[in-house]
C-alpha cells in the first residue's frame, strides 16, 4: 500500500468511526472540497506579493491545505480513482499539450 492509499484508509476510518460515510457522496465531497479551497484562498486575501508570512498564518495555510487534501483524497477514493495514476496521466497529457511551451491562447 502506498502513502496515498494509507492516507485514504486513515480518512475512511476517521469518517467511519463517526458514521459520516452516508454523507461522503461524490457531490457532497466535491462541494466540501470547493469550500475548503475557498478557505485556503481566504488565507491569502489582501496579502502583499512580497509579504512575509507569520508562523500563525503559515499554520493556518498548512491546516487549510490539509483540509483540501483530505477531501480530495476521500473524493478520489469514493470514485475509485487511482490518484497517483490520474496525476501521472494528466502530467503526460500536459507534456504533450505544452510540448512547444505554454500556449496562453487556449
Amino acid at each position: 500500500m502506498g502513502e496515498i492509499e494509507e492516507l485514504q484508509k486513515l480518512i475512511e476510518d476517521f469518517a467511519n468511526k463517526r458514521d459520516w460515510g452516508k454523507y461522503h457522496t461524490a457531490k457532497n465531497l466535491a462541494l466540501a472540497l470547493g469550500s475548503e479551497v475557498g478557505e485556503l484562498q481566504a488565507e491569502f486575501r489582501w496579502l502583499a506579493e512580497d509579504e512575509n508570512l507569520t508562523d500563525k498564518k503559515m499554520n493556518s495555510i498548512k491546516n487549510e491545505i490539509a483540509d483540501v487534501s483530505i477531501f480530495l483524497l476521500r473524493l478520489a477514493q469514493i470514485l475509485k480513482i487511482d490518484l497517483s495514476q490520474a496525476v501521472r496521466d494528466k502530467l503526460m497529457e500536459n507534456e504533450k499539450r505544452f510540448l512547444q511551451g505554454p500556449n496562453f491562447i487556449d
